[in-house]
């Protein structure tokens, strides 16, 4: 009998990889090369949004691949909530890389963007692909 990770091809993973170095390159942007948020995009806290929304589809990414049907749900629930705390964890490490770069620091609520973005996705996951109706 075939393992569960083997049913599943690294070639489904590369959009998930790929896009994990595109977060670690925009994390990793110097403050003066990103455009300056203002008026009511800051009102609405659009920073937050672009968190949501990064980390969100990171965690989706990697979590897509791993809809098999023929893996058991409590296997894919499994895999979802180790891909979203390694979510979690990557976001953590995202804000402490910044205090290093020039005009950036760690901010927590950056960091709970970066989370309720992961929670999304794994929400979105268990209900599409482990509750199906």
């Amino acid at each position: 009998m075939k393992s569960t990770a083997s049913k599943i091809s690294l070639i489904k993973f590369i959009p998930g990889i790929a896009w994990f170095f595109v977060v670690l390159i925009m994390i990793c942007l110097p403050k003066k090369d990103l455009p300056e948020v203002e008026g009511w995009l800051a009102y609405i806290y659009l920073d937050k949004w672009i968190h949501i929304g990064m980390f969100g589809i990171l965690a989706f990414l990697f979590m897509y691949p791993f809809h098999i049907k023929e893996v058991v749900p409590r296997t894919k629930n499994d895999y979802f909530l180790t891909v979203f705390i390694l979510t979690v964890c990557w976001g953590l490490v995202t804000e402490c890389i910044q205090l290093y770069i020039p005009g950036r620091s760690f901010d927590l609520l950056d960091w709970a963007a970066d989370g309720s973005g992961a929670f999304l996705a794994l929400f979105w996951c268990k209900k599409r692909y482990l509750f199906k109706g």
